[in-house]
């Protein structure tokens, strides 16, 4: 035992190693399953690279505490060992300290979408530098001023400054989840905030405490070999427990491995639960389509809708329809909703006006930038004027060759054969004669006598049945 303690390779490493390779599979699992297994499209922007830096940040956060503190075994001359590398830049800036900018990061874009309603002036890709830099600072003191022993342990002087450090930004983050505290949000992005700060603050306490009985207790080869141990423990569960991806991309929360429920949201406007929203109702009401109407008001009947956007994708412009649909379905979540308006404003947003978007619609710039630069995303216009140019662009670009393609011949025949099937049970009903209960209209050899009754007394009739 000793001579592990001192050298590294313990059973109890080995143990801690196999834990933090299980917490990052999960992890891994955990991002990776909702565009795997649910064909979710991925989104551009920080709502995918911020989860996939928490995944990097989680990687070297592991390894870092592997090598620095010997758990493999390694020699004091082999090229892996090194300290500062390891003990000073991995453990900080490219893990713990990335981790908790992430969640900054994540946490002031809740701020600035929900209390503010507006996109946050300054964007992601450059803020998380700006929160990142305090850390890259004391990474490169400590490279510089060489505190560490060569069994990579620092010394309280060091130690305070450090564990400082790490406590401002759990304040920091504190701070911003307290100011968003009052919304209602619909996911699950509070409670997430909340269980990051609570495994932070409870894996710094772990951390200081092992540090200062390494520090106190040096000679005590069974206190080593237990605080190495939990200190990757703790690790490993930190990297799980504070992993989220619903703060960047509430939809796929709904879809992750921790979604509960049976019922499967393809859609943000299905998540949100707004009425009518997804596949077509049997009852459908039916109604004649006539080419010279406005296309603005043809689009809102939701069968011919469906069609010319199955037509729209048919020639690779299917996004403007898309579009038209998604801001159709933010018009009937009333004014007073403020959050769920926010939730599928940023959604189109980040689906079709941002640049790079996944389905990017083409609109003026001036139009764009009102609605990127706009002060209330909650606002009933946000969208009028991008959707303007939109059905002027479908109307010129798609809306002539709709009319003579097969898509419109199929709408207008089906649109026929229910509107038929409607009138004709209207007509005749259905029968629920006792003696031939399954048997309908015209094909019922007693129907005669259920009409010649019921046109005598319809309260003998309801008596019969």
């Amino acid at each position: 035992m000793p001579s592990c303690a001192v050298k590294g390779g313990c059973p109890t490493d080995y143990i801690a190693i196999a834990l933090s390779i299980l917490s990052f599979t999960v992890l891994v699992l955990w991002c990776i399953v909702p565009f795997i297994v649910h064909k979710v499209p991925r989104t551009k922007g920080s709502g995918f690279w911020i989860p996939v830096i928490q995944i990097v940040a989680s990687f070297f956060l592991l390894l870092s505490l592997v090598i620095s503190n010997n758990y493999l075994k390694l020699g004091e001359r082999h090229w892996l060992r090194s300290c500062y590398l390891w003990g000073a830049w991995g453990e900080g800036p490219l893990g713990f300290g990335l981790l908790l900018s992430c969640r900054i990061t994540q946490a002031s874009q809740l701020y600035f979408i929900f209390v503010k309603r507006r996109l946050p002036l300054i964007r992601s890709y450059i803020f998380l530098p700006l929160i990142l830099l305090p850390w890259i600072a004391c990474a490169a003191v400590i490279h510089w001023m060489k505190p560490l022993s060569s069994r990579c342990h620092m010394r309280a002087q060091w130690t305070i400054p450090v564990i400082t450090l790490h406590s401002v930004y759990i304040a920091i983050l504190v701070g911003v989840t307290t100011a968003v505290h009052h919304i209602e949000f619909r996911f699950d992005e509070l409670k997430d905030l909340w269980r990051g700060i609570l495994v932070s603050a409870v894996s710094i306490v772990v951390w200081v405490t092992a540090y200062i009985l390494n520090e106190v207790y040096d000679n005590i080869s069974w206190l080593e070999v237990a605080s190495r141990f939990l200190l990757l423990v703790v690790a490993s569960i930190l990297v799980v427990a504070f992993f989220s991806i619903s703060s960047s991309q509430p939809l796929l929360s709904q879809i992750s491995l921790r979604r509960r429920e049976t019922r499967e949201f393809r859609t943000m406007s299905q998540a949100l639960g707004i009425p009518d929203s997804g596949v077509l109702a049997q009852s459908e009401p039916i109604s004649r389509i006539d080419p010279n109407e406005p296309l603005d008001k043809l689009l809102l009947n939701k069968r011919f809708r469906q069609s010319f956007m199955a037509f729209a994708d048919s020639c690779l412009a299917g996004e403007s329809v898309h579009f038209f649909d998604e801001v159709y379905e933010l018009s009937k979540i009333p004014e007073d909703d403020c959050v769920r308006r926010i939730y599928m404003a940023r959604h189109v947003i980040q689906k079709y006006i941002v640049a790079g978007a996944a389905m990017e619609v083409n609109i003026s710039h001036r139009s764009k930038q009102e609605i990127l630069s706009t002060s209330n995303l909650a606002r009933l216009d946000l969208f009028q004027n991008a959707l303007n140019e939109i059905i002027q662009l479908m109307r010129t670009n798609l809306a002539r060759d709709y009319w003579s393609s097969m898509f419109f011949l199929k709408f207008q025949e089906d649109s026929n054969l229910r509107s038929n099937e409607y009138e004709l049970e209207q007509m005749t009903g259905w029968n629920f004669s006792p003696r031939l209960s399954s048997v309908h209209g015209a094909d019922d050899p007693f129907h005669q006598d259920h009409l010649l009754k019921s046109s005598g007394c319809s309260s003998d009739t309801t008596t019969d049945l």
